[in-house]
């Protein structure tokens, strides 16, 4: 029986590269032990079947940023029913158009991003990249979210008016946002920096209830057809 060796120095071996390289072929996902992709140059390998995939490329993998549908019920940030836990490879979108490789690695350490209601559902952002973070939150107040609510009741007089600017929210006027009926039942909103609970809030300010909440837009980032409960990739350079 051959004496196991680390899956870094075996992959160095056959594709007669640096240990280095060895391990940034593992970790890109493209090395298999026995059929199964393996990302961890560390694995101890003695008789098993170690082959390279012949399409492999030397670069390093990029941190993921996951765009995800969240269904009603489910909550964004903290929480007992977590979002995240509905990112797994069995739920990616079949027609993600990312064209980005599925890594095991991008289920490690997802960040998620930007408050929605339990209540609601839409777009969702969770992230490994610092960069993706530090722009949803450092510059929360400069990013428009796009919102459509379907409501119920009578609106107050001039209620569209005071939707688009003259509410308050836990005490601090609210800055002008920009509200329109899409049809007799349902609001559209276009708003910055909002807080959860705000759209339900400032609905029932001006005499009406919600009924459903979706988000359809975050920034430049639309849901587009991302069904509910699946998840797709952020194309690296594509941006909020």
């Amino acid at each position: 029986m051959s004496e196991p060796i680390r899956l870094s120095r075996r992959v160095s071996e056959l594709a007669r590269c640096s240990r280095g390289d060895a391990e940034r072929y593992i970790e890109g996902g493209w090395v298999s032990v026995d059929g199964v992709i393996v990302e961890s140059p560390q694995r101890m390998v003695s008789t098993e079947r170690v082959e390279l995939d012949p399409a492999a490329v030397l670069e390093t993998p990029e941190p993921a940023t996951v765009l995800l549908h969240k269904p009603v019920g489910f909550d964004a940030i903290g929480g007992r029913k977590p979002a995240a836990a509905l990112v797994a490879p069995a739920s990616r979108w079949a027609d993600d158009p990312s064209g980005l490789r599925l890594l095991q690695r991008h289920f490690v350490r997802l960040t998620p991003l930007v408050p929605l209601d339990t209540e609601a559902s839409g777009l969702m952002v969770l992230t490994q990249d610092g960069r993706v973070w530090r722009r949803l939150t450092e510059d929360a107040e400069q990013i428009e979210h796009e919102y459509v609510v379907e409501v119920d009741g009578e609106i107050a007089p001039y209620g569209l008016n005071r939707l688009n600017h003259g509410l308050s929210f836990r005490g601090q006027a609210l800055p002008p946002c920009k509200v329109s009926w899409q049809n007799e039942f349902r609001l559209r909103f276009a708003i910055k920096a909002v807080q959860p609970g705000q759209v339900r809030d400032m609905c029932a300010q001006v005499g009406l209830r919600v009924v459903a909440m979706r988000r359809l837009r975050i920034g430049r980032i639309p849901l587009g057809k991302l069904p509910v409960g699946e998840w797709r990739y952020l194309p690296v350079g594509e941006k909020f």
